[in-house]
Formats: structure tokens, sequence, C-alpha cells
């Protein structure tokens, strides 16, 4: 199956990324190697302190902006009522929500690895 059509089985909203960029798949497809790096660069765990999570508030916020740029809509939206209980002062409901998130997000990360080798 191709990279775009196992995005869109995964939640992807694969048509509304390539309209943010004219319809360019060669750069679309290549900006999700930028967002593996973003993953990497701001890895969320859920073992954060509940009192004292601004570090984990910032990495949720970086990879919410970077998945709705490309529209990995699950992402976007998990990391997005994460970050919305983060900034209530609600870390354990937050992390309630990242867990779920990070396991759709290891799937798709697992569909970008294997196009990108």
């Amino acid at each position: 199956m191709a990279f775009l059509d196992e995005l869109k089985d995964l939640g992807v909203s694969v048509e509304e990324g390539l309209k943010r960029l004219n319809g360019n798949e060669k750069l679309y497809t290549r900006l999700f190697g930028s967002f593996l790096k973003t993953l990497d660069a701001n890895t969320v765990t859920l073992d954060f302190d509940e009192a004292e999570y601004n570090d984990v508030t910032e990495k949720v916020h970086t990879i919410k902006g970077t998945a709705g740029n490309l529209s990995i809509t699950p992402l976007y939206k998990g990391y997005s009522e994460a970050l919305e209980l983060l900034r209530a002062g609600q870390p354990k409901e937050a992390k309630e929500r990242l867990e779920k998130v990070l396991a759709v997000q290891e799937e798709i990360v697992l569909c970008i690895k294997k196009h990108m080798e």
C-alpha cells in the first residue's frame, strides 16, 4: 500500500495537508521525516512530575503544532486535548490523554519509518 494511503487509513487528513502545500506531494512526504525529528527532539513520556510539568507542556505544544501543519489529525486532536488539560492544571488527566495519543503516535511513526527507508 502506498504511503499516503496508509496515512489516510491511520486517520491523517492527507488531502488537507497536501492542500496546505499546493498539492506538492513530494514536499509533503519529505516533511514527515522532519516530523520524526520533531518527535525525537520533543519526546513526551508519561513519567513527568505532576507538580512541575512546564517542560512537557512545551513539548506537547510543539508536537501539536507540527502535527497540525501536516494534518496528522489524530495526533493534533490528542495533543490539543492534552495541552488544554495541562494548561488547566490537570496533569493527571493529561497523562491519561497522552497515554492514548502515544499509542496512536506509535502506529503513525512506524508507518512513516517504513516508507522513509
